[in-house]
């Protein structure tokens, strides 16, 4: 029983890696449109980031936090201007914007790869919280707690942002319609701004979570997190945060209970299964919205 107890408080905290960077996802789509398949770089831009801060400005573990997060956030946002914004000015349509964000994703990635010389790179043990404490009869790692913490909080923070604010209504409205936001005196551009940084940042923040508790800072540790996140926003919808949070854990506790209990070989089959029962079943995802269609 304890060691089931331990793999699902794995299988959460793993899950709200998913979560967190899904989030960051659902929103570019929601609000811009875009299906951006370089989005899992800026991940990985941000641990490679916070992890030269650590290892080589000898700075904390939460100032890479903060300096990765930020670094996701403006290469989403640069990425956004030389790439989308032509294509938006122009109409070019989703399947333009596609193309050029696979386009982008090989060259970040390429440029990731160069920074790392190639290799898997890993923050010091002594960098961050890396102990185990006790609840009760089980040993649970604080960094897990920290994962968890971070997403519970994210979750709460921006779908409060969406739903209660003057910035949120915006961004719904921008998703809905960009033209008719305009002419309502929406500044969509500054609405496309701000929802480029906001994503970027929090898939940042999931890359560099991610890179300390996996002990991989890689060029490829984005592309992990970008097809668990995709099927994390397709099961919990695409509009709805909190969705894409719970859909995320469940992924991530699902994967850690096939692994243990029946093969390692079949957790990203059960995961991919999944997503194409919900793409087949119900296409808006659990909590999506039923008329949600971005025009």
């Amino acid at each position: 029983m304890i060691l089931f107890l331990e793999q699902a408080l794995n299988g959460w905290a793993l899950g709200s890696l998913y979560a967190l960077f899904g989030i960051g996802f659902g929103l570019v789509f929601s609000t811009l449109g875009i299906l951006n398949a370089a989005h899992g770089t800026y991940a990985s831009w941000a641990a490679i980031v916070g992890y030269y801060v650590v290892e080589r400005a000898g700075l904390p573990f939460p100032v890479a936090v903060g300096v990765g997060v930020a670094a996701g956030g403006l290469l989403a946002l640069a990425v956004d201007q030389i790439a989308f914004q032509p294509l938006r000015s122009r109409k070019a349509g989703m399947l333009g914007a596609l193309i050029t964000s696979i386009a982008f994703w090989i060259i970040l990635d390429s440029l990731a790869g160069f920074a790392t010389e190639q290799q898997s790179l890993a923050f010091p043990a002594a960098s961050f919280p890396s102990g185990m404490i006790d609840v009760g009869p089980m040993k649970v790692g604080q960094l897990q707690l920290i994962i968890i913490a971070v997403l519970i909080v994210c979750t709460i923070g921006i779908h409060l942002l969406i739903q209660k604010t003057r910035l949120g209504a915006a961004m719904r409205a921008v998703g809905w319609n960009e033209v008719a936001a305009a002419l309502g005196g929406v500044n969509a551009r500054m609405v496309i701004l701000l929802t480029a940084f906001l994503a970027g940042a929090t898939s940042g923040l999931a890359g560099v979570l991610a890179g300390a508790a996996t002990s991989n800072v890689s060029f490829t540790l984005g592309e992990g997190l970008m097809l668990k996140g995709f099927a994390a926003v397709v099961v919990g919808g695409y509009d709805d945060v909190r969705g894409t949070a719970i859909a995320g854990i469940l992924l991530g506790i699902i994967e850690v209970f096939v692994a243990q209990y029946v093969s390692t070989a079949l957790r990203d089959g059960f995961t991919y299964s999944l997503l194409l029962i919900f793409l087949v079943a119900r296409p808006r995802g659990l909590f999506g919205s039923a008329g949600f269609v971005r025009a």
